[in-house]
Order: structure tokens, then C-alpha cells, then sequence
């Protein structure tokens, strides 16, 4: 079998491969994407991110027209989850058909469907539907991403995971009565506030002994009250067995303390987390790989100058956007023949938990600053406060940001209730800016808009 040259090949077709594969396109190089869906996006489009902000927004758009039934408004809406379903897949062909599009504008860029493994650090074998072919790469890209980890545990098979939830076509169409989703982290916690708006009640099963674990306690203790009153929060739960009944309902078993006891629903959701995808052959070639994925630096290169790893094959920073901007720094570096002349930044990228209502921070939090060797100082706006949140009748939650305790620089900042995803980018940017408490206290944000309560949290100080 003969060897196709290349001068960039990418492992995965998502946010951290595409970015680099149409950068180097568009300056000249031979570039072939291989996916084993052979399509453009990766798991945030066919499953995650915009598939349930689809749904989540239309969740959205219910609270709000119910909350101002308050007012004597007429009518109620119900919801017809089928069509909503029917929605999120129109969203999501839609930007299938937007990125065709952008892949047909780019003639030396060949995505090709198929399962790619290493057979030494230049030379990729791919296996499609139409044969092998075999690859001698000049550069490579790792970004084969995450998949759906499901646990060891007896009758896992009759669960569902967010793949069933949100892919294409997804395999629940319907509304359960009773939801129960193991895992309590922010997909498990976003999916729990979406169907509850939607009339569900749902139960949510965490084993540590708060949900959203590893994040700020305080952001979390703010948010939890927030959530829908159809939400009901059980922590430090060890989850024993799932058991499908005769009746077609979903039992689980589980264990609190010395106690056992079980729980009853129509629909078992897992959501315990997500696993790194590594290539065939990936650990052959003298990679570092760690549980939670391939080892980088911010310069994303690995043992291998010429190899990249982005996005959640590397585990830093799983979300789609840091994907994006890991694969941008990997195709500088490559453009610049292998020295690191860019580096990514894996601490100040905005998370948001899509709840309803949010919560979303960057930097660093207090909870975090012990082990950095940061003092921080807090400048503090609670939404109780805010013209903006007065009017919505939204009162809950509010601003935190986060100071360094002698320059006042700004070092991170989270956001509870109202605007909380859009108003995490404006506090990343003033991180990335270095900015300090005087630089936003001065800043006259737009009144009545919830942004003004930044610059109102930084005048705190003064």
C-alpha cells in the first residue's frame, strides 16, 4: 500500500481539529481531517454543546412566558417534547449543511470517514468504508475527543446517557414523568433542569457530597436554591445496580451511608462523566497518556514536536471553545515549523453550567486560590439589586469577582442567575486584558442591562 504525503493530517474533526485543518488549508498545505462520523463539529454538534442549548433554550422561552402568566396574561403553553426533539434535529442539520458548505470552499481539505490508528509517529493507516489508506504525515493532530464513560454497573444497559438524549434522531422523544439521572455534575444537572421546566420530576444521584463537585462551593450553594422546585437533589449516594421492571419502568439501587434503598422512575439517565478517545496505536509511539488524556503543554505539542494534542483528548479544558483556541495555537506552532510561537491558556476559559438558571465562571475562585498561593479580595453585586433582574422578577444570584489583594489586577470571577453566560465572556476578556478594580470601575456598562454589575461589584472597593 502506497503512501498518500500530507503536510497536516487530524485525528477527529471537531473544535480541535478543524480550526488548525482550515488555517493550513487556506495557507497552501495538503490537509486530510479523518472522523470516524465524517462529519464536520465533532461531539459538540452531533450530541453536546448545541443540541441541548437547543433544547435548553426552548426550556428557557417556556419559564419566561409562564412567569408572566403571573401578570394576567392569557393562555398557558404546553410543551409537545417531540417537537422540540424535532427542533434541536433542525438546528443541528442546518449547521451540518452550513459546514459542508465551508469544507466545499477549501479544495486542498479531504475529511474522510473512517477509523484511523498510528503505525509510527509519521505514518497514519485509516480503514473506511471504501478500503485502507495509508498516511505519511508531515504534521498530525489528536483530536479524537471524548465519548460517553459508562460505569461497570449491573443493568447499565437499560439506561440512557446524553448520547440518547441529544444526538440526531435521539432515542427519547417523549417526556417521562419521572426522570432519574446518576450523576450530578452540569450535564446531569443541566439535562435535570431542562425536563423539570418541561413538567418532569426529576431525582438527581450524586456521589460526592455536593453536586456540580470540584467547582466553587459558593457558586454552587447560590445556585442550588435557584434550581426548579421539581428537582430533587440526593448526594453521597453509591450507586449499587439498575434493573429494568416488567412494567417498563427503571429501578435504581443504591447505597447512603449504611443504608440501601431504591428509586423508581420511567427513565434512567447515566451522566457520570466522559472518557479521553485514544487512538490505536497512540501508545506505541512513547505519548504520555494519563487518565484523563494525552499530557501537553500550552504549547499542545507532545513527545513528538510534530504531534499535537487538543481539546478533550488532552483533558485540560473540556469544552468546544478551548478546543477551538487549542487548535489555532497548535497551527501557529505549526506554521512556524514546530517552536511554540503561541500557547494556550487553560485557566481563563469562561465554563458555564446551563442550568436554569445559570452559573458560569473563569479564572481563579476562591476555592482554588489556597493552592495557587493567591490572596484574593471579593467585589461583591447581588442581582437583588439590579434594575434588569427587578424588572424579569429574576432577584436571585449575583456578581462575585475576584482581585488580586495587592494590585487589584482581576483574576477570575462567577456568575449566579440572570445573564450569567453572557456576562462570563465580558469578565474573561477583562481578565485576558489585565485589568484591574479601577479599570472596570471606571467602565460606564449599559444601564438597565445586568453588565452594569460588574463595574458595580469593582466599585465595591472604593
Amino acid at each position: 500500500m502506497a503512501n498518500s504525503e500530507v503536510d497536516l493530517l487530524t485525528l477527529g474533526a471537531g473544535g480541535g481539529a478543524y480550526p488548525a485543518a482550515f488555517r493550513l488549508a487556506k495557507a497552501g498545505a495538503r490537509v486530510v481531517m479523518v472522523d470516524t462520523k465524517g462529519l464536520l463539529s465533532g461531539n459538540c454538534l452531533y450530541e453536546g454543546c448545541v443540541p441541548s442549548k437547543a433544547v435548553r433554550e426552548t426550556a428557557a422561552i417556556l419559564e419566561t412566558q409562564r412567569s408572566f402568566n403571573t401578570l394576567g396574561l392569557p393562555g398557558q403553553v404546553h410543551v409537545d417534547y417531540a417537537a422540540v426533539v424535532a427542533h434541536k434535529d433542525a438546528v443541528q442539520a442546518r449547521r451540518y449543511a452550513q459546514h459542508d458548505e465551508e469544507l466545499a470552499a477549501l479544495p486542498k481539505l479531504r475529511l474522510l470517514q473512517g477509523e484511523a490508528r498510528f503505525l509510527d509517529p509519521h505514518t497514519v493507516q485509516v480503514h473506511g468504508a471504501h478500503g485502507d489508506e495509508r498516511f505519511r504525515c508531515r504534521h498530525i493532530i489528536i483530536a479524537t475527543g471524548s465519548d460517553v464513560y459508562v460505569p461497570p454497573l449491573p443493568g447499565a444497559e437499560t439506561a440512557l446517557t446524553s448520547h440518547d438524549l441529544y444526538k440526531p434522531d435521539p432515542t427519547l422523544k417523549r417526556l417521562p414523568s419521572h426522570l432519574i439521572i446518576v450523576g450530578g455534575g452540569y450535564i446531569g444537572l443541566e439535562t435535570a433542569s431542562f425536563f423539570a421546566t418541561f413538567g418532569s420530576r426529576v431525582t438527581v444521584l450524586e456521589k460526592a457530597d455536593q453536586v456540580l463537585p470540584g467547582m466553587d462551593p459558593a457558586m454552587v450553594e447560590q445556585l442550588v436554591p435557584l434550581l426548579h422546585p421539581r428537582i430533587r437533589l440526593v448526594t453521597g449516594v453509591e450507586v449499587l445496580a439498575l434493573e429494568a421492571e416488567a412494567s417498563g419502568q427503571r429501578t435504581v439501587r443504591y447505597k447512603m451511608g449504611d443504608q440501601t434503598a431504591s428509586l423508581t422512575g420511567d427513565v434512567i439517565v447515566l451522566a457520570i462523566g466522559r472518557r479521553p478517545v485514544i487512538p490505536e496505536g497512540a501508545e506505541r509511539l512513547g505519548i504520555d497518556i494519563e487518565p484523563h488524556g494525552i499530557r501537553v503543554g500550552p504549547d499542545l505539542r507532545t513527545a513528538h514536536p510534530h504531534i499535537y494534542a487538543c481539546g478533550d483528548i488532552n483533558g485540560r479544558v473540556p469544552l468546544f471553545h478551548a478546543a477551538v483556541r487549542q487548535s489555532l495555537v497548535a497551527a501557529h506552532n505549526i506554521l512556524g515549523g514546530d517552536h511554540p510561537l503561541d500557547y494556550a491558556d487553560f485557566v481563563n476559559v469562561p465554563t458555564t453550567i446551563f442550568t436554569l438558571p445559570a452559573a458560569a465562571y473563569v479564572g481563579l475562585t476562591p476555592a482554588h486560590a489556597s493552592a495557587a498561593g493567591c490572596t484574593l479580595v471579593t467585589g461583591r453585586y447581588d442581582f437583588r439589586e439590579d434594575s434588569r433582574a427587578q424588572i424579569l422578577e429574576r432577584m436571585g444570584g449575583g456578581i462575585r469577582l475576584f482581585f488580586d489583594g495587592e494590585s487589584l489586577r482581576l483574576l477570575g470571577g462567577w456568575v449566579v442567575g440572570l445573564d450569567a453566560e453572557h456576562l462570563v465572556g465580558e469578565i474573561g476578556l477583562a481578565i485576558h486584558g489585565g485589568l484591574t478594580a479601577y479599570d472596570l470601575a471606571r467602565f460606564a456598562d449599559q444601564h438597565p442591562m445586568s453588565a452594569e454589575g460588574i463595574g458595580k461589584a469593582a466599585r465595591s472597593f472604593f
